[in-house]
């Protein structure tokens, strides 16, 4: 019977400590995000119903293939066994959680500040290919300072065609107009408000940040100058990197023949109004996306070809851009079977 006991006693003194890993391997969240591949969405087809980038008052040339943008995803709340797990796969890698949620700010303005960057993507892109085509745009006011000196002068909407004598094409003429003139100057401005043109003047201020530089208080947007709208109707994504691929979708729609040649193309990268692509990250996630997803060519921008070519999955053409004008030469040039710039 003692003997019996003894077997007992040692059985529990060894169970004890796995059953306690179980629960605090369970139970404890570690402080790191996993990061792995996101879903993708093909900016030439639809997403509920409604085309991913809408066309309105221009002719659509017909389309074909794919031009996906990728995504990173973001599991938060890992135990240490999920965490494990995840890193064993080899598809998924950890981060500090400080990394992409900063100690301190809210999750929900963490996401506001992702969904304000995919919002410029779309107005990025947007410019990006009307400047591409040739498309004519103009200078609307886009938001007006509560504080500034144009509160009472300026409203939302007012197209800018002249400040301060100098004509404006563009939102960074604004800002060299302004920054011509001294604080406490009065400046003209030609503005077009509901159709009808009228000069105004606005006392300019001091900028919060240096006393010595002149403050307008409006934030400028370029627009399309005419009838062309265009809407982006993806929902719930976050981040600037979808840009790229936006502008591709865009000029392949207001452009004859396919960019992609009727396949299947898949790319991530930012775009400024004048088409400059710029690096993302989590590059190598959005590469396994790809392929998974059935992409057979990859867009990367030019600074991401060192880590990229580092990790590329089996059978994906990796082709480096770093304007928007260089990828829609490399796509056709990849059409043709002709060299196009590659990261390897």
């Amino acid at each position: 019977m003692g003997r019996v006991n003894r077997r007992i006693i040692t059985l529990i003194a060894a169970l004890v400590p796995v059953l306690v890993l179980g629960v605090v391997g369970s139970a404890v969240t570690v402080p790191f995000v996993a990061l792995g591949p996101g879903p993708t969405f093909n900016t030439l087809g639809e997403v509920e119903g409604k085309q991913v980038v809408a066309v309105q008052g221009a002719a659509v040339d017909p389309t074909s293939g794919h031009l996906n943008m990728t995504t990173v995803s973001v599991r938060d709340g890992l135990n240490i066994f999920e965490a494990m797990g995840l890193w064993v796969d080899g598809r998924y890698g950890l981060v500090p959680r400080a990394e992409v949620y900063p100690p301190g700010v809210p999750r929900d303005q963490v996401d506001k500040s992702n969904q304000a960057d995919f919002k410029e993507s779309e107005d990025n892109a947007e410019l990006a290919a009307l400047n591409f085509l040739k498309y004519p745009t103009k200078v609307q006011v886009r938001v007006v300072a509560d504080d500034g000196p144009a509160k009472a002068v300026l409203q939302k909407g007012d197209e800018l065609v002249s400040v301060n004598g100098k004509p404006i094409t563009t939102s960074k003429d604004v800002i060299d107009a302004v920054q011509g003139a001294a604080p406490g100057t009065t400046i003209p401005m030609v503005i077009r408000r509901g159709g009808v043109e009228q000069t105004v003047e606005v006392k300019l201020g001091a900028r919060p940040d240096d006393s010595n530089k002149a403050y307008l208080g409006v934030t400028p947007q370029e627009v399309p100058d005419g009838p062309l709208q265009v809407d982006f109707n993806l929902a719930d994504i976050g981040g600037p990197s979808a840009g790229l691929m936006f502008s591709l979708a865009l000029v392949d729609k207001l452009s004859p023949g396919e960019l992609n040649g009727g396949r299947f193309v898949a790319g991530t990268g930012t775009i400024d109004p004048q088409g400059k692509v710029g690096p993302i990250g989590g590059i190598q996630y959005k590469m396994i996306a790809a392929r998974d997803a059935g992409a057979e060519t990859f867009l990367v921008p030019a600074d991401n070809c060192n880590e990229a070519r580092q990790r590329t999955p089996d059978g994906l053409k990796l082709v480096k851009v770093d304007t928007l004008s260089s990828a829609v030469q490399s796509l056709d040039d990849v059409n043709a079977g002709r060299p196009a710039p590659s990261c390897g």
